[in-house]
């Protein structure tokens, strides 16, 4: 506290101990206090592990732009899966779902593999507003729906672990490592139901797998699929817009360039 009639006194005393307090956190100095203070965060958020994460391309989709090596979206940080193998495992199943072909990117480059993991970082992956009590019956009939008491986040961590289990049993290699036919044999095996996943169906996750991927081709940009919103693009897709008056009369296909809520809602502020 600062007494009154102190003169600089005080100010000297709250700018020194902000300066102190800076020194001592590592903050101004980038010193080692600093960096334990921080990374929990950061070594969680953008899963600096023990592999290289700033030379992470190829399969992984660090890069989220094939292979040609282009610089990295402003959203390429992992924010729940922590370890790159599953990182790298998830943007392969999601490249075979949806592949690159004649009429456009595939999942890695339109940025999907990062959707997917934000969307399990935050409450769709936690299931924050579902019901969440029991009971909880995974192996019960398909006509009373999933039961699992895994949420989201963990139905895909597990998956994509039991994944690359079932590769390495089936074919002495990895997931990443196979080729895309292989690949292809280990999705077909999960979606049918033939491996045996701990908590829930194999089923269960491939489908949870294959919409989420496809969500993340089409969903907005802001959520960090559809790059480039080309996922639109391929379709046609205008995007959201505030009203159809000029163009809903008109009797020939109008053709529009895609706008996303960033048109509306980002970047001024």
């Amino acid at each position: 506290m600062v007494k009154e009639n102190s003169g600089n006194n005080g100010q000297e005393e709250k700018q020194f101990s902000r300066r102190d307090f800076l020194k001592t956190t590592g903050v101004a100095a980038g010193g080692i206090a600093g960096g334990a203070l921080l990374g929990g965060f950061t070594g969680f958020q953008f899963g600096s592990d023990q592999e290289s994460d700033s030379a992470e391309t190829g399969t992984g989709g660090e890069t989220a732009g094939g292979e040609g090596g282009s610089e990295a979206p402003e959203y390429a940080a992992r924010t729940y899966f922590s370890r790159q193998e599953d990182f790298a495992a998830l943007a392969a199943a999601a490249e075979r779902i949806y592949p690159e072909d004649d009429n456009g990117p595939g999942a890695i480059e339109l940025g999907v593999p990062y959707f997917i993991d934000k969307q399990c970082y935050g409450t769709w992956g936690s299931n924050g507003t579902d019901y969440r009590m029991g009971p909880f019956q995974p192996m019960a009939s398909d006509t009373h729906g999933r039961q699992e008491k895994l949420n989201r986040g963990e139905m895909f961590l597990l998956g994509i672990r039991r994944m690359r289990e079932y590769a390495v049993e089936e074919h002495d290699a990895e997931f990443v490592d196979l080729e895309g036919d292989v690949q292809d044999e280990v999705l077909k095996a999960f979606e049918a139901g033939e491996v045996e996943v701990a908590g829930m169906r194999s089923e269960a996750f491939f489908s949870l797998l294959r919409n989420t991927t496809i969500e993340g081709v089409y969903s907005d940009p802001v959520y960090g699929g559809n790059k480039n919103m080309e996922g639109w693009k391929m379709i046609q897709y205008p995007g959201p817009r505030m009203g159809w008056m000029d163009q809903i009369t008109s009797e020939e296909f109008v053709e529009m360039e895609p706008e996303s809520l960033r048109a509306y809602q980002g970047g001024g502020m």
